[in-house]
C-alpha cells in the first residue's frame, strides 16, 4: 500500500466513525456530515486513480481508427441537424442551471468544483472526437459539434466551459491523427467514468507569441525525444494526468507530443490570469522531459500542426460567441428595466444602438465561425476561413465585453453582476494560441 492509498484510508475511517456517533443526532448535524463522508470517500477514490493512473493499451489495433468526414451539402447551410440540435439544447440546459450559478464562486477559488466538470463528463463532451469502434457515440467527425457544444457551454461559464472541454481537445487530437498504438493506449480511458484530466498545451509565456514558432525546443536523441521549455495558462495544468504539447521538434519544424504527467523533468505552478480563472490555468516547465520516439502524434507533420492550431482556434471562437451571446442576454433586460430621468434607458439612443451593434456583431462572429467548421467537416481547406473567424472573434470580443460593462454603468464594475467576469473572459479570444494586438 502507497502513501497515498494509506492516508485515504486513515481519513475515511476517521470520518466513517464521526459519522457513526450516536452525539451528530443530538446536536442534529448528522445529514451534513454524512455528506462530508460522502464527499471524502469520492474524492479519496479519485484521487488514489489519478495518482496510480497508468495508460496501457488493452488490445492492439490494427490501424488507426478515423471518425468518417462529414458529407458536404450542396448549398451552405447552417441548420443544426436533430442530433446537433438536441445535444446544443441539453448542453445548454447544462449551463444554464449548473454551470451559470456556480461560475462566480469557481472564479473566486480559481477552480471549477469536481461535481459541475463530472456533470459535464457524463453528458459525453470528451467523445466527441473519438471514433465508433473506440467507444465514441459520433460516425462523422464535427467541427461544427464542437462549435455548438463551446458555445452552449460558454453561454454559462467561458472558464468552466474550458475547463470541461480540455479533455476533449486531447481525446480529439488522438482521434484525428493518433496511430493504432496511441489511440489503443490513450483513448480508452476517455470513454469510461472516470475521464482523465487532460489538456492541450500550445500558448507560452512570451508577447505576441507565434505558435508556428515555439520557443520549446524538442531534441531528437538516441531515438527519443527530449522537451525543454515552458508552456503557458494550460487548462487544469496542475491535475493534468495526459497532456498534447507543442514543441519545435529538431529536423521537423513545429510537432505535438503526448506526454504523461508523471513523465521525469515535467512540473507545474499555478498561473492565475486576468480571466478564465474557473479553468485553473496553469503554467508547464519542461527541464529535459525525455520521451520515447512514438511520443510524436501525427508523425511530425506541420499540416497536421496548423490543423491543430486552426481548430483550437475555433474552439476558442465558439467560447466567444456563447460568452458574446450571454452579455446580450443579460443587457437587454437590464436596459430595458433600468429607468432614468422617468424612462428606460433603452429608449436613448446612443444605448439602442449600442446594444444593436452587439447583436449585429455576434451574429457575423457565429457565421464566420461556423462556416470555417463546416469546411473543416468536409474535408476543405479552412485556414482562410479559421483565420478570418478568429480575427472578427479577437476583436469583436472584446468589445462586447466592453460595452456590456459601459451599458450597467457602474453595476457593470461589481461582481454582483457577471457582466465584468465575462469582460476578462472575453478578452482571452485575442490571447490564446497566440496573441493578436486588437
Amino acid at each position: 500500500m502507497n502513501a497515498t492509498e494509506r492516508g485515504m484510508g486513515l481519513s475515511l475511517r476517521a470520518l466513517n466513525r464521526l459519522a457513526g456517533s450516536q452525539l451528530l443526532d443530538r446536536v442534529g448535524q448528522r445529514e451534513r456530515v454524512e455528506r462530508w463522508v460522502y464527499r471524502g470517500a469520492r474524492g479519496g477514490f479519485r484521487a488514489a486513480t489519478v495518482a496510480g493512473r497508468s495508460f496501457s493499451a488493452a488490445a492492439k489495433l490494427a490501424r488507426p481508427a478515423r471518425q468518417a468526414p462529414a458529407r458536404a451539402p450542396e448549398l451552405f447551410d447552417i441548420t443544426p441537424n436533430e442530433e446537433q440540435r438536441m445535444l446544443s439544447e441539453a448542453i445548454g440546459a447544462f449551463a444554464a442551471e449548473k454551470v451559470r450559478p456556480a461560475a462566480l464562486a469557481a472564479d473566486g477559488a480559481c477552480a471549477t468544483p469536481a461535481e459541475i466538470l463530472a456533470q459535464a463528463g457524463e453528458l459525453g463532451i470528451a467523445t466527441l472526437g473519438i471514433p465508433e469502434e473506440l467507444g465514441g457515440f459520433m460516425a462523422e467527425r464535427s467541427a461544427v459539434t464542437g462549435v455548438l457544444v463551446g458555445e452552449a457551454l460558454a453561454h454559462g461559464d467561458m472558464g468552466i466551459a474550458l475547463a470541461a472541454l480540455a479533455p476533449g481537445a486531447v481525446a480529439g487530437a488522438l482521434g484525428l491523427w493518433g496511430d493504432a498504438e496511441q489511440q489503443a493506449t490513450y483513448l480508452p480511458a476517455f470513454t469510461g467514468d472516470d475521464v482523465p484530466t487532460a489538456a492541450l498545451a500550445l500558448l507560452e509565456p512570451a508577447p505576441l507569441f507565434n505558435p508556428l514558432k515555439p520557443a520549446t525546443r524538442a531534441r531528437a536523441e538516441e531515438g527519443e525525444w527530449v522537451l525543454s521549455g515552458v508552456k503557458s495558462l494550460v487548462p487544469r495544468g496542475a491535475e493534468a494526468e495526459l497532456l498534447v504539447i507543442a514543441a519545435d521538434a529538431e529536423g521537423l519544424g513545429p510537432a505535438l507530443f503526448i506526454v504523461e504527467s508523471s513523465t521525469a523533468g515535467l512540473f507545474t505552478e499555478p498561473e492565475p490570469a486576468m480571466g478564465l480563472r474557473a479553468a485553473a490555468t496553469a503554467r508547464l516547465i519542461l527541464n529535459d522531459v525525455r520521451l520515447p520516439g512514438a511520443a510524436l502524434l501525427g508523425e511530425g507533420s506541420i499540416a497536421v500542426y496548423q490543423e491543430c492550431l486552426q481548430r483550437a482556434r475555433l474552439a476558442w471562437c465558439a467560447l466567444a460567441v456563447g460568452t458574446g451571446q450571454a452579455v446580450l442576454d443579460y443587457v437587454i433586460p437590464y436596459v430595458n428595466e433600468r429607468v432614468a430621468f422617468g424612462e428606460p434607458i433603452s429608449n436613448r439612443q446612443a444605448v439602442a444602438f449600442a446594444v444593436a451593434n452587439i447583436g449585429i456583431e455576434l451574429e457575423g462572429m457565429r457565421l464566420l465561425t461556423y462556416r470555417a467548421a463546416a469546411r473543416a467537416d468536409s474535408g476543405k481547406s479552412f485556414d482562410r476561413e479559421a483565420a478570418l473567424a478568429r480575427r472578427l472573434c479577437a476583436e469583436q470580443a472584446a468589445r462586447i465585453g466592453s460595452e456590456g460593462v459601459q451599458l450597467l454603468g457602474g453595476h457593470g464594475f461589481v461582481k454582483e453582476h457577471p457582466v465584468e467576469r465575462w469582460y476578462r473572459d472575453l478578452r482571452a479570444a485575442g490571447v490564446m494560441e497566440g496573441a493578436l494586438l486588437v
